[in-house]
């Protein structure tokens, strides 16, 4: 009796496109911030990350976010990279929504974090469109909404995250999304903190790095969306109509046949 071996590879399967979405948005954005700092940097706009003493070495504005984008040429980049972050993540966010939609044991968490990651990318744009010193209510108004409703955000997709368990991964992710929540807001307080109390150079970067655990968050999403396909189902209005008339017309065909 003849044996045949056989290399039997099972197939793995093929992760979504939709997962390159959050990372390109991640690197993206990270690299848009640090250019605009640089660019303000050597136009002597504003102070380094790296000054000792702010008083003592540098006679410049403070490294905040909002400051190095105020000014042109560095404020048409700063735009146009809160802008792309703003849209790319309300997609994301609803991409997010859409997988958890049926697996979701609560439905309202999962509107809430859509509502939240909706605001936040709202309050970027206002950040991105309206510079500090062009319209200083409104700009604050935007980082209000980016700081305060993102932090919610991130909280809101720990839970989340747990319960539905996307491909048994939940538990890795979620304690990864954990640390990152648990680095935002300790940032947030000492961004206040610090700011309250002048120490200006400190401020600037807790808020730098709070802003990159937010684009780190959202680049964990690309795990979850490896596993997802969507699909958009288009119909077109006359085509429908076309088909209505082609039944009427079928129906009325039988009609007349059954009948004469």
């Amino acid at each position: 009796m003849d044996t045949k071996e056989t290399n039997y590879k099972p197939r793995r399967k093929k992760c979504s496109l939709w997962m390159i979405l959050p990372i390109i948005v991640s690197l993206l954005a990270t690299i848009g911030l640090w250019v605009v700092y640089i660019i303000a940097v050597k136009g002597k706009k504003i102070c380094s990350l790296d000054v000792a003493d702010l008083q003592e070495h540098c006679d410049l504005r403070h490294p905040f976010i909002s400051v190095i984008g105020d000014h042109p040429p560095e404020s048409c980049v700063f735009s146009q990279v809160l802008n792309m972050l703003a849209s790319l993540a309300f997609v994301i966010a609803i991409l997010r929504f859409s997988q958890l939609k049926s697996k979701v044991r609560r439905p309202w968490l999962n509107i809430f974090a859509l509502m939240a990651h909706c605001l936040s990318s709202f309050g970027l744009t206002l950040v991105a469109n309206f510079q500090l010193s062009n319209n200083e209510k409104v700009h604050n108004t935007g980082l209000v909404f980016t700081f305060a409703f993102g932090t919610v955000a991130c909280w809101i997709q720990v839970p989340l995250t747990f319960q539905t368990n996307v491909n048994n991964e939940g538990r890795k992710v979620g304690v990864v999304r954990v640390l990152l929540s648990i680095t935002v807001t300790v940032c947030l307080s000492l961004y206040f903190f610090m700011v309250a109390q002048h120490y200006f150079i400190h401020g600037a970067r807790a808020q730098w790095a709070m802003a990159t655990c937010f684009l780190l968050f959202i680049g964990t999403f690309a795990i979850e969306l490896r596993h997802a396909k969507f699909v958009i189902h288009c119909i077109d209005s006359q085509q429908n109509a076309a088909n209505l008339s082609e039944s009427a017309s079928t129906i009325i065909k039988e009609f007349h046949s059954d009948h004469f």
